[in-house]
């Protein structure tokens, strides 16, 4: 009995393996806050915005100081005319980081602001 057994958990293993996601957006390790709903709107529009736990700022990868991301973020609404931001924030980001980032992109023209969470589906609030 022990064969098919060790047979259903070496195929879980892969079944596993191949359905987990792995995307990494920016390449930085941050720890994201945990979310029960899930309400990012797919478009191609999105630009990431990453702050990690020290409070740096990285646009699509590229560590930027809050005036650069300002102009940055000014000539992509200039040249894409409407784009949502995706704010990955380090669970342990001081709020005042966020805020800080949330109100360059308003300033900047960003219409659309979503702060990336990790989906738990099992998780009661």
């Amino acid at each position: 009995m022990t064969v098919p057994f060790i047979d259903c958990l070496l195929f879980l293993l892969i079944f596993f393996m191949l359905t987990t996601n792995f995307s990494v957006v920016s390449g930085l390790e941050i720890r994201l806050p945990q979310a029960t709903r899930m309400i990012l709107d797919p478009r191609e529009n999105n630009v990431n915005v990453v702050i990690n736990r020290s409070g740096e700022i990285y646009l699509e990868g590229r560590k930027l100081d809050s005036k650069e991301l300002g102009e940055r973020l000014k000539t992509l609404v200039a040249e894409k005319k409407s784009i949502q931001l995706v704010l990955q924030a380090d669970k342990d980001t001081k709020h005042g980081f966020v805020v800080q980032a949330m109100d360059i992109a308003k300033s900047s023209g960003v219409q659309s602001i979503v702060i990336a969470a990790e989906w738990k589906s099992d998780k009661v609030l």
